[in-house]
């Protein structure tokens, strides 16, 4: 009914009492093999340089090469937001394909996601169709599609087949095989309690930051500058361990985290349950090993009959097969199959369950007393509410790579576990450019809302406060750099009002003396962060004038629009409307120097 044979086949010379002609016809015939002499063609000589797997599955190989590339130019090319002027235009002009593809179907980040937030992710159905096509596929997105599993590939090549001192038994299967959905579990329990660990151990998260740790420095470094990068804190030192720690496991067994540890692979191994198509192995099975010694995956019994849950239909195993005895066929195919084929599969004890739930109870418990409640950062405009936007964000990194001049930078551990790699804004080194909304339509789980340009605008992050440091209202010089900056930005958020002016005989300030102080407009500032971008550049590190910024974002209760649905514009409105009412609330924002010089 199904034949999914998609492997090149293994090639003999043909012997005399078999018919002319082999397992492959067709134009293509001569480059692989020569029936008569048993020779192998050129196409076969060059896949064989470059390893057993191409030789035995190229069109597998090249299909997973493909989403990798895909992969790497939605990340280097797609979300890098440099180009033009207008941000957000430049990256609707490239973006055919969602930045955030990858990160859509992975369907442990839409899952874990949407329990921890109790909240519909609108990434649950990408996340549904990959597994719906998995069930024809069986775990088709771990042999195919997932670009950690190709980087993994490739250290193994490149380096893990080559330390022999940890390499593990083939057929030994210790303790660790059923980690993965030990790790689910935890994840999973975790999400329940309102702890989201997708970030630390979910495929593609890991691999994205992986690639924004470590990819974006140097292709920054090489198209702008290496003066921009911001550096490393704890934080990034953590995630880049992990990331190597994950490839290093290779050293025990090829892919090694995909086989036993990936949480996002033990959901497909699950979806293998309701597969369409599978492995089989027929009786002239001679048991040469072959296809145990070539399966990535460790899904092939002692008996060579398969594990249903871990096949990933790479059919690797299929183009060594010296007796063509491997077909991938329909599950209900029964012809002439090796005995013991149709045997079912246990799972998981329920003890082991109990483990992990455990675990991820354990988890989600530490995670809420972890998490500070006096530490408020300055957030992308349109995020969640803190305790919302924690259980959203899944700590990918994709808001970084399409913010420009790197305005978001990773949390460290200011505040603990609970906020490790979110992102916030850092005034200190750049300021949202008022014409990108890049970050909340890149974001893959809604953490960050994904706001048209209109309401982006007007969505507050924070609100800048001057400080009492301020040249102009420290008495000591004229200055107005941050009332240009916010002017050029088109918000007109601050304006001046007069300090330290002399006072005539009889205690009158005289017209045009003292300084032209900025006072903050609290319903125009959106906390952009610009004008503190600039008092740091121009005051503190070329003039040496200041220690730090005299006018600072800060988030917190009233400062800040933390709206998990509505409009920002609407907001606005309603708070101009308020006004009108109560004009003597505008004066609130003012620096107490200014308000006692009023009176």
């Amino acid at each position: 009914m199904i034949r999914l044979n998609f492997f090149l086949p293994f090639f003999r010379k043909r012997k005399k009492s078999e018919p002319a002609g082999g397992p492959i016809t067709g134009p293509l015939a001569p480059w692989l093999s020569d029936p008569e002499t048993g020779r192998k063609g050129r196409l076969r000589k060059a896949l064989a340089r470059v390893g057993d797997t191409w030789l035995s599955s190229p069109w597998r190989r090249v299909v997973q090469a493909s989403f990798f590339l895909g992969f790497i130019t939605l990340f280097v090319w797609v979300a890098w937001p440099y180009g033009g002027a207008d941000y957000a235009q430049h990256r609707e002009s490239k973006e055919k394909v969602a930045a955030e593809f990858f990160l859509m179907i992975d369907p442990l980040v839409s899952l874990s996601t949407s329990i921890a937030s109790r909240n519909w992710v609108w990434s649950l159905s990408a996340a549904g169709i990959i597994l719906a096509v998995c069930l024809l596929i069986p775990r088709g997105f771990c042999g195919y599609v997932c670009p950690l599993g190709t980087v993994i590939n490739l250290f193994d090549w490149a380096l893990g087949r080559r330390i022999k001192r940890w390499k593990l038994p083939d057929q030994h299967r210790g303790w660790w095989v059923h980690l993965k959905y030990y790790l689910l579990v935890g994840c999973l329990v975790a999400a329940l309690g309102g702890v989201l660990l997708t970030g630390l151990v979910a495929a593609i998260p890991v691999v994205t930051r992986a690639f924004l740790f470590l990819v974006k420095p140097l292709e920054l470094g090489l198209t702008k500058g290496w003066y921009l990068n911001t550096g490393f804190n704890a934080g990034h030192i953590v995630s880049v361990l992990l990331f190597l720690g994950i490839l290093f496991l290779g050293v025990f067994r090829r892919r090694f985290w995909c086989q036993y540890v990936c949480p996002s692979g033990a959901i497909f191994s699950l979806g293998n349950l309701f597969r369409v198509t599978e492995r089989k192995v027929e009786t002239s099975c001679i048991s040469c090993n072959k296809c145990v010694e070539i399966c990535p995956f460790d899904a092939i019994k002692p008996d060579y009959t398969t594990r249903t849950t871990e096949c990933t239909l790479c059919q690797t195993c299929g183009g060594v097969c010296p007796t063509h005895s491997i077909k991938f066929v329909d599950r209900w195919d029964q012809f002439q199959l090796k005995p013991g084929e149709t045997a079912t599969e246990r799972l998981p004890s329920r003890r082991a369950f109990l483990l992990g739930s455990l675990a991820g109870a354990g988890a989600a418990v530490s995670g809420v007393f972890a998490a500070p409640r006096n530490i408020h950062p300055v957030r992308p405009p349109g995020s969640l509410p803190e305790e919302e936007f924690l259980q959203a964000c899944i700590r990918c990194g994709e808001c970084f790579q399409a913010c420009p001049n790197d305005v978001l930078q990773p949390t460290g551990f200011e505040q603990g576990l609970a906020g490790l790699w979110t992102p916030r804004v850092n005034a200190d080194w750049a300021g949202c450019e008022s014409s990108c909304n890049n970050c909340g339509q890149v974001c893959p789980t809604g953490a960050i809302r994904a706001l048209p340009m209109v309401e982006k605008r007007v969505a507050r992050m924070g609100l800048a406060k001057v400080e009492s440091t301020c040249l102009p209202l420290a008495g000591q010089e004229a200055c107005q750099i941050c009332v240009d900056e916010c002017k050029a930005a088109g918000y007109d958020a601050i304006e001046f009002m007069r300090a330290h002016p002399k006072l005539d005989e009889s205690g009158q300030p005289i017209e045009g003396s003292g300084f032209s102080a900025p006072v903050v407009l609290a319903d125009k500032c959106v906390g952009c962060g610009l004008c503190q971008t600039r008092c740091h550049s121009i005051n503190v590190k070329t003039k040496h004038l200041l220690a730090s910024s005299a006018i600072v974002v800060e988030a917190g209760d009233g400062k800040e629009d933390r709206m998990s649905s509505g409009s920002y514009l609407a907001l606005r409105e309603q708070e101009r409307k308020a006004s009108l009412l109560a004009p003597a609330a505008a004066d609130s924002y003012l620096p107490s120097f200014l308000k006692e010089s009023q009176r």
